[in-house]
């Protein structure tokens, strides 16, 4: 059976860039075996014009980093090196050939909606969930190693937002080894593969880490002192996200409300304001995606919230069966280089995160993608 054409063109490009180059496979498969081996056996099957075989995405990044540098120089450059030229001409490279790639899955699934997980297919590469840690003041006495009946995910924060991803990231790359850890336990092993972060600033760390070291996301989350549970977001330009809070309409006895010693104990502080107690009704998510800064052929996911309904309410945006397919498709068409930072709103009602459906122009705030930046 003749390949489809929409392979054939991609498998073309690729060998036309070898070639322009006057480059052999041997040589292209020693450049790009900078940071994980690619055989010479491997390029020869992506440029096969009879059986060609789709290169994993961040296989074309790196294809667009090496050849956006002219003259060649024979090894994989970094992209803080390139000059303003070369750097467009990688920008562009990178989406022609993503394009090309995609319009191979289009035709291979049918759209990019029809796939279970556009964003969450890998392909390649280790993927490390990172969670947050419950304060030990907060665990259940079965986190505890002691207790014959330790449990350790009583550890983790955001669990609800864990198995969530979890789940879905193991279904879609069943043969990809899928881990998760706590931010204590992270390793530079893990941290050259492919990263989710599930989370925000104070109970994960390596988030936080990660924030200062993505200068390229203008999103940062911060701390403001009329919220003791949760960080706001804040844009680039000055614009704060924050949660809405209600004053509750079911009022509480004076002898049954809380003393502060126990809302702090169990993180709830925001949920009285002046011996008021108070209804979280729409929470902000933040869901973006980027290169890893410790190894470019990999990605960081962040899945982020002011409070645990909005952490949860990004990672749902992406694994919600009644959402996802459209959300993906919203991604795909917006975002075609697959590089993109988006707040969102996250309702809550009765207590429940409901999924943004990014169709819904309201429940995206703010939208950021490093093609527009590049434009």
């Amino acid at each position: 059976m003749a390949p489809p054409p929409e392979a054939v063109r991609l498998a073309r490009r690729l060998r036309d860039l070898r070639e322009s180059e006057q480059l052999t496979q041997k040589d292209l498969s020693q450049a790009l075996s900078a940071d994980t081996r690619v055989a010479v056996a491997t390029i020869s099957s992506w440029e096969s014009q009879s059986n060609p075989k789709l290169p994993p995405e961040e296989r074309l990044r790196t294809y667009a980093l090496f050849f956006a540098m002219s003259p060649t120089l024979g090894r994989l450059p970094r992209e803080q090196d390139l000059s303003t030229a070369e750097r467009e001409r990688f920008n562009a490279l990178h989406r022609e050939l993503s394009s090309l790639r995609e319009a191979v899955r289009q035709q291979q699934t049918g759209s990019p909606s029809s796939s279970s997980s556009y964003t969450f297919d890998f392909e390649s590469g280790r993927i490390t969930l990172i969670c947050p840690e419950v304060p030990a003041v907060g665990r259940s006495s079965l986190a505890d190693e002691n207790n014959p009946n330790h449990t350790k995910l009583y550890r983790y924060a955001d669990l609800d937002a864990l198995i969530e991803m979890w789940g879905h990231v193991r279904a879609s790359n069943p043969e990809l080894r899928v881990r998760h850890r706590l931010p204590a336990e992270v390793s530079a092993d893990h941290l050259s593969g492919h990263l989710i972060l599930i989370g925000g600033i104070a109970w994960n760390r390596v988030t936080g880490r990660l924030l200062r070291v993505l200068d390229n996301l203008p999103i940062r989350q911060m701390a403001v002192p009329d919220l003791a549970d949760g960080e706001i977001f804040r844009s680039r330009d000055g614009q704060e996200y924050r949660p809405v809070w209600e004053d509750s309409k079911e009022a509480v006895p004076e002898d049954e409300a809380p003393s502060q010693e126990e809302l702090e104990a169990v993180q709830a502080q925001d949920a009285w304001r002046d011996e008021t107690p108070r209804e979280l009704v729409e929470d902000v998510a933040l869901l973006a995606r980027l290169p890893n800064p410790f190894n470019h052929s990999r990605t960081i996911t962040i899945c982020n919230g002011v409070y645990s309904r909005g952490v949860l309410g990004a990672v749902r945006t992406l694994t919600d069966d009644a959402v996802r397919e459209r959300n993906e498709a919203y991604l795909a068409e917006r975002f075609p280089g697959g590089i993109f930072g988006l707040l969102m709103r996250v309702p809550v009602i009765n207590g429940e995160a409901v999924t943004p459906d990014l169709e819904i122009d309201d429940n995206r705030l703010f939208e950021w993608s490093q093609e527009d930046e590049d434009a």
